[in-house]
């Protein structure tokens, strides 16, 4: 699959995005910004989840002079998230922000806007440009013409301040809006481009809505950075996001699980045992297969890097669709443990 290339790119705390660089993930705290212990604690949390950059809200100054504290205390990029209010993007940058989140003509006038792209500028702070569809300009329409053109009406507004560490975003919970918003426009501009159905939902519906527009786009080689958005734990977004880099071939972190959806010739409880696997082994980086049969499983997952299958009271250890063990049912994690530890030379 190949990408298509935005021509800017942009390095946001050291993480760069566009031009060639790799998919990233990132997600949103959704703790009280103003608490800086709360805050922390969930950053080290995506963090070792794998979240490679962070934004926080930034309702008033109490929580934009937390952004100091919490800058200290974290090693990933923090952005932060601004409504209506310059101050508070210009305070943000003041106290370490490594990134702005919002939109140059919600910030009122002319001059206002002036003082947070002199601030930005000076620092090299990039700014995202957050479209969403549900809180479009009244005069456009609610669909993918009208978020492009809102998108493009910020976008002047910078350029013509000749600033142009811009990331842009054209959201919306309709994931076929959301996709069309995103092929349109980027065949208009070549600044890189921030991922997401918005409002996606709880973490069933919000994975599917996320996965489709998501996916899709990055089928399409569109996209260089992405935040699964679900009401739920952001960790949950995280190892969404990362779920679905893994499936597309983009970037690989930790286990990539295969598993058959059994049937009748099934005689273990598979699905406990593959949680089993994927609990015990979620920061290995290998491909581990776990199938219900000993007569299709390793065949149907011979590109595994080390697999199992369950018979009845018994179960196989394969590589590469090859046998090399067969050993006692309740011997089989223990055994492949030791094959893991073995291959990684633990």
């Amino acid at each position: 699959m190949s990408r298509i290339l935005r021509k800017i790119g942009i390095n946001i705390g050291g993480v760069s995005i566009g031009a060639g660089a790799p998919v990233s993930v990132q997600s949103m705290c959704n703790t009280d910004t103003r608490d800086v212990n709360a805050t922390v604690e969930q950053i080290h949390k995506l963090t070792n989840a794998g979240c490679e950059l962070i934004r926080v809200a930034v309702p008033d100054k109490q929580a934009a002079e937390a952004l100091s504290s919490i800058k200290k205390q974290i090693k990933i990029p923090l952005i932060a998230d601004i409504h209506f209010d310059y101050r508070l993007a210009i305070e943000s940058v003041k106290n370490g922000a490594d990134g702005l989140r919002l939109n140059p003509g919600n910030i009122g006038k002319k001059e206002f806007v002036e003082k947070v792209v002199k601030i930005a500028k000076e620092r090299q702070i990039p700014i995202r440009i957050g479209v969403n569809a549900g809180s479009l300009e009244k005069d456009l329409p609610h669909n993918a013409d009208g978020l492009v053109q809102s998108a493009l009406r910020h976008i002047k507004i910078l350029e013509n301040m000749d600033f142009n560490l811009i990331k842009v975003s054209l959201k919306a919970s309709d994931v076929p809006l959301m996709v069309e918003a995103y092929r349109k426009i980027h065949k208009l501009i070549e600044y890189p481009l921030h991922l997401g159905v918005t409002e996606a939902g709880t973490l069933k519906s919000g994975l599917v809505k996320s996965s489709i527009g998501i996916g899709s786009l990055l089928l399409d080689g569109i996209g260089d950075t992405i935040r699964v958005s679900l009401t739920e734990d952001p960790v949950e977004e995280v190892h969404a996001g990362w779920e679905i880099l893994k499936a597309l071939n983009l970037r690989q972190r930790g286990l990539n699980l295969i598993s058959c959806p059994t049937c009748g010739r099934c005689q273990i409880d598979l699905i406990t045992l593959a949680k089993q696997v994927e609990e015990k082994f979620k920061d290995v980086p290998l491909t581990i297969a776990v199938m219900g049969c000993p007569v299709n499983g390793p065949g149907e997952a011979r590109y595994a890097d080390i697999g199992i299958a369950g018979a009845n009271n018994e179960g196989y250890i394969f590589k590469k669709g090859e046998i090399v063990a067969k050993v006692p049912f309740n011997e089989l994690l223990c055994q492949l443990e030791e094959e893991i530890g073995q291959k990684l030379d633990l």
